[in-house]
């Protein structure tokens, strides 16, 4: 049962993608970083990813959340599976996600977000793909989950 809009106030997300290395680690470290004392927040991957992607740890520690920490997990590795909210980011996260409706009660939205590993270029462009997904996800957490008070960025 995926709806669009939660109407119970959020207690647990779960963000997902498909290797749990660039855009759902860089959207739970965001989520974190605004909501983390009242919401637990996780992320996961459909397939097993090796370590976070040091493009994703560039970017992110520009606006000052450290995601070098981060180790890649898999929907399996999840010792907990009540959310109230799935936010997948990618075609294929979102299928497991609904998949995952058929046996507990949560909401899913779709946030397709472009994965910036395949964008080319040099360096510099590639960073720059980087941040247009880490801008993206942070307007749209902003806009979903917004702050009464808080930090900033």
């Amino acid at each position: 049962m995926a709806t669009l809009t939660q109407t119970l106030p959020l207690t647990s997300i779960l963000f997902a993608c498909t290797y749990n290395m660039i855009r759902s680690p860089m959207a739970a470290a965001i989520m974190r970083h605004f909501h983390g004392s009242r919401i637990y927040v996780d992320s996961v991957g459909v397939r097993e990813g090796d370590e976070v992607d040091p493009f994703a740890v560039a970017v992110m520690e520009e606006i000052g959340i450290d995601l070098s920490r981060h180790r890649c997990r898999t929907f399996e590795d999840l010792e907990d599976t009540n959310f109230d909210l799935i936010v997948s980011l990618s075609p294929e996260a979102h299928h497991r996600a609904i998949e995952m409706t058929r046996t507990m009660a949560c909401d899913v939205e779709f946030w397709n977000t472009f994965d910036p590993t395949l964008a080319d270029g040099s360096r510099d462009a590639m960073l720059a793909a980087y941040r247009e997904v880490r801008d993206g996800l942070l307007a749209r957490i902003k806009d979903r989950f917004p702050l009464t008070r808080g930090p900033t960025v």
